[in-house]
């Protein structure tokens, strides 16, 4: 998506589709956008090698442990490997921006190595998020993310430990995918029937996935390795906790159809460790605004537009308090929005 300084249209979204929505953003000179938007080979292998190195590292203490330490030290260093595994998709979500590195293959890469450890089908994520960035949040045209969103307490016990349903629906639409089967509006939409090459490589990863999963299977059946597909093909699904909760703050409680990222998106802060398994989404205001950024490069781009964005939570339990207020005033008035307040 092309950048833009423009301020919004004075023209209304309209509803049909597809529809332009003229998106405000902080104006930036041109020098300051070309230096934010530089990747670099460097940055991004420190971050990339950087999460994978801290995955190997917490999935072999894991391995060491079950059976030479205590069992309650196995099973929190087991969990502790699902934690740092978890933000993975992050990792898919970055690279399919393809703003991580200045050289592209290294993009097309990692993007993969990132997709088959979190079951992310990188082809559909690809053409799913292209539309959510340039019509977030105005359904039907982005319903990648659709408002409102709900969430309680049971939500986050669901899925922030041991995940069985999300790991059933991920495995049960990989094998549908694989067969070529688009289900839902948004699928049919993104891949329709007539144009069967915009489908294939969405097939064709879905086997992919299926096959390398197998051979995991088949390889810890014959070695005896039962915690092998435990450290690889399920790590997405347990310790997910941390991910739940910066994941989920991105846009809940927010305005829909309004033409303004610092409206629809939420920026927070967090701690550096967090912020780096995150891939700096905590940024997510500067992240839509500014989307060619690399994601390295947020920090510095926050710092650029601070004076034209609305007050930022400092932390993860600070945002989870402003969300809760907000889902208060949403069971008491099911239309509520919160409006965040802009700097006049």
């Amino acid at each position: 998506m092309r950048a833009q300084d423009e301020s919004p249209s004075e023209q209304p979204v309209n509803s049909n589709s597809p529809i332009r929505v003229m998106w405000y953003r902080t104006p930036l000179s041109r020098q300051t956008l070309a230096n934010l938007n530089t990747k670099s080979d460097t940055r991004g292998l420190l971050q990339t090698l950087g999460h994978l190195g801290l995955l190997m590292m917490t999935g072999s203490v894991a391995f060491y442990a079950v059976g030479r330490w205590p069992w309650w030290t196995a099973v929190l260093m087991v969990f502790l490997h699902g934690t740092v595994a978890s933000f993975a998709i992050n990792a898919v979500h970055e690279l399919v921006h393809k703003s991580v590195f200045e050289s592209q293959w290294l993009n097309g890469l990692f993007v993969r190595v990132f997709a088959l450890i979190s079951w992310v089908n990188f082809p559909h994520f690809s053409g799913s998020h292209m539309r959510h960035h340039q019509y977030t949040l105005h359904p039907p045209d982005d319903l990648e993310v659709v408002l409102p969103i709900r969430l309680m307490v049971k939500n986050f016990l669901q899925s922030g430990f041991v995940n069985v349903k999300g790991m059933h629906d991920t495995v049960k639409t990989t094998i549908r995918y694989s067969r070529g089967r688009f289900e839902g509006d948004w699928e049919t939409t993104l891949f329709p029937a007539d144009q069967p090459d915009r489908g294939r490589p969405v097939i064709l990863w879905a086997r992919t996935h299926l096959a390398c999963h197998g051979i995991i299977l088949v390889v810890s059946a014959y070695s005896g390795w039962w915690l092998l597909p435990v450290l690889t093909s399920l790590a997405p699904f347990y310790g997910s906790w941390l991910f739940f909760l910066c994941n989920n703050a991105q846009h809940i409680g927010l305005q829909d159809n309004v033409p303004d990222f610092r409206l629809c998106c939420r920026t927070f802060t967090v701690n550096p460790l967090v912020q780096f398994l995150y891939w700096h989404m905590n940024y997510h205001i500067e992240h839509h605004m500014y989307a060619a950024v690399p994601c390295y490069n947020l920090p510095k781009l926050h710092r650029a537009i601070l004076n034209d964005l609305p007050p930022c939570p400092h932390g993860i339990a600070a945002t989870w308090r402003e969300i809760a207020a907000i889902q208060k005033k949403q069971d008491e008035t099911p239309s509520y929005q919160y409006i965040a307040q802009l700097p006049r």
